[in-house]
This record gives structure tokens, sequence and C-alpha cells, in this order.
């Protein structure tokens, strides 16, 4: 006997009649076309970008970012960052402080090899004394990027004096190497985010021109960065705008956008597309969770096999889209985005049938989804179908 993944398939293998469900399902063209969107907006915009990896942790993925273009890949631990290096990833911005003896050696280790580039964050002096420590100890340099960040937000210290005076400490370490200063906009909330937003980037790009100016930094061309999944066109604008792009490598770390939803980002793609009236297309849901119809108990009432286990349930529930019959391998399904899940428990969706629709045991049913990165993490295996509905590829998440 040997144990069988959920979603697991083989290339070749049909959506609708091999693979067991549910099943993690990307659409292969929304895939390619997300990932060549994003790469040449970046370009276009005098930055490079290094995809957050957080968001599926799939190195067939990674893959497919770096031969399209990608500067590196951005990571958020030192376990992650281990898993991409094994993968092949070769360049790495640890957008996350790097915190502890057993994450610092395994970060250390990987730096063995003179060809891993890797950049991570600090925003204390404890924090910098104890990586000058550490990596002093072993006769090792670490490139360290001052976070910068918002009252009441995440890490990152919060005012000129405290990055000037972190740059200070830093100098003092032989081992450390300070490469760049980096932000988070995505903490950022309330009715005048859009401003406050190019706000924060323009004082990003001014503090790295001070630390430039003084002398900080150890590269002549360092890293200013910044850009979640929701608010990447302001990020650009403003380094594009503020000088970012003469004196230093502006770095952008979206995500989400290499499978995007149905849900936040979806709502976050109108809005770049509403600022942006240069963009003719934006990026396309390629992600779904595929599920069957397993009992209907109640007139208007379905229960689909799929739970909190399968599918992220933070930002919004599983969006039914298209119904197919099982066996049936028409690529064209039944139009169900009327009906509305309405509860999840583990492995259960509750879902209310509109009018009209006609549902039968062992029917399947095509989810949207919302936040993919609390959907990718809930699956080891996921297929890459083309438009007939044929696994090309298997691939697997390293969590």
């Amino acid at each position: 006997m040997f144990a069988v993944e959920k979603g697991a398939a083989v290339p070749g293998d049909n959506l609708l009649t091999n693979v067991s469900l549910p099943a993690l399902v990307l659409h292969r063209e929304a895939l390619e076309h997300n990932i060549r969107w994003m790469q040449a907006f970046v370009t276009a915009s005098g930055a490079v970008l290094a995809p957050h990896g957080k968001t599926s942790m799939a190195p067939a993925l990674f893959e497919r970012q770096l031969q399209q273009g990608a500067w590196g890949i951005t990571l958020a631990t030192a376990v992650q960052t281990h898993a991409a290096y094994l993968a092949g990833v070769r360049r790495v911005l640890m957008a996350n402080q790097l915190v502890g003896v057993a994450n610092m050696r395994l970060v250390a280790d990987l730096l063995l090899n003179p060809d891993f580039d890797f950049h991570c964050l600090v925003d204390h002096v404890d924090q910098v004394g104890a990586l000058g420590e550490f990596f002093a100890q072993r006769g090792q340099h670490l490139n360290v990027m001052i976070e910068y960040g918002v009252v009441g937000g995440r890490c990152g210290c919060r005012s000129e004096a405290e990055v000037m005076a972190l740059a200070t400490a830093i100098a003092a370490q032989p081992a450390l190497r300070l490469t760049g200063i980096e932000g988070y906009e995505g903490v950022i909330r309330g009715d005048q985010e859009v401003g406050e937003i190019r706000v924060f980037a323009a004082s990003l790009v001014s503090l790295a021109l001070q630390l430039q100016d003084a002398g900080a930094f150890a590269l002549a061309k360092p890293i200013v960065t910044a850009s979640g999944s929701a608010w990447y066109d302001l990020i650009a604008e403003a380094f594009d705008a503020h000088a970012a792009r003469g004196r230093f490598l502006a770095v952008l770390r979206p995500g989400s956008y290499v499978a995007h939803d149905h849900g936040i980002y979806k709502d976050a793609q109108q809005g770049v597309l509403a600022r942006r009236e240069d963009l003719s297309e934006g990026l396309r849901p390629a992600l779904e969770v595929w599920a069957h119809v397993q009992s209907l108990p109640e007139p208007g009432h379905a229960v689909v096999a799929l739970g909190k286990r399968d599918v992220a349930y933070d930002a919004g529930l599983p969006q039914p889209l298209m119904r197919y019959q099982a066996g049936v391998l028409a690529a064209a399904g039944d139009d169900v985005t009327a009906c509305v899940v309405t509860k999840v428990m583990d492995q259960h969706a509750f879902m209310t049938v509109a009018p009209g629709v006609e549902l039968h045991i062992g029917d399947i049913i095509a989810f949207g989804t919302s936040h993919p990165c609390l959907t990718f993490d809930k699956w080891r295996v996921g297929c890459i179908v083309d438009e007939q509905l044929n696994v090309v590829e298997a691939f697997t998440t390293q969590f």
C-alpha cells in the first residue's frame, strides 16, 4: 500500500475523469498570461521583479517566473529560503527579519555557496548585534536591508532617526553589509490610503537617498523595495517619480498575481486598471478548486466535498463558477455563479442552489477563491490544466 496525495494527478489525466477531487487547479493559459503581464509591467516601470514566493511555495512556478525574467524570489522565512535554494533559486530577498540561531545557521549554510545572493531585513539594534556576532564567528558576511514601517503597522523602524541610527549600528558590525532599504505598504488602510501609500513610498526613497549620500550602503546601486499584490502600480510610480530608477535598483515584490483570484485581488486589480488607463488588460484568475457535489439533503441546498482543509476562507468564501457532469469531457459546463456558499466546515461546503440550477450527486463544481496564499498552503500537490481540462503538469508545494 502507498499513500495518495489529495489532488494527485499525472500529465494526460483529465480533470473530470482521472483526478481524485477535490483538487487544486491552475489554468495554464491564465497562469502564463499573468507571469508575462507582471514581468512586462515591472520592466516597463524601470524596476525589477522579485515575486513573493510564499504565495505558492511551488518551485515549478518559481522556475516559470525566473525564466520570464524575474530578478530573484522574495520569501518570508529561513525554511522557505532553504526550500527555494534546493529548487535551484540563487537569489532571495527575505522580506522579513532573520531571528534565532537555528534560522541564522540555516541561512549561513546556504551562504557557503558563493553564488547564492541573499538579503534579509533588520529593524532593531539588538537584532543587528545578534546577526553581526553570529556571522562574524563563522567568518561570513550577511547582506541586510533596513525595514521602514508605519505606526500601527508590522515590523520596521518608525522614524527617520531610527533608520539613521540603525545604519550606524550596522556599520559597526564588520560581518554585516547594508545593501538597501525596504518597506511594505499593504498595512496602510483608511479613506486616504492611496495618498498615504504614495507619501510612504516617497518617504522610503527619501531615506534611501539620505543613506546613500551618507555613504551607508555597501552597494554602488543599493536596493529600494516595497510592493505587495494590491498597490504595486503606486509603488512603481512613486519610485520612478522620486529618482529611484537612476540611483537604486528598484525591486517590486507582488506574489499573488501568479494565480490571481476571484476576490480581494480581483478587486485590487480593478483599482490598478482604473488608475492606469494605459493598461488595456489586467491579470486573469488562474486558480480554482474543484470538488464533487456529495449530498442534496434538502431542496435548494447542496453539500459539496470541499472545506477549510482545501480552500481559503479568511477573505471570503469560495465562489461557485461552473458545473460539470462527471465523465463528460466537454470543456464548457453550466454557469452556477448564482449559487452561494454560505458556510464551510473542515471537509464540507454548504451551498444554496439558485433557482433553475439542477444538480446531481457526483456533479463537479469549479470554485473561485479569494486570497490565493491561503489556498496554496492547503495542498502538497496541484495540477496545471489546458483548455480541454487535461493535466499538462503536476506541481508540488514546499510549505
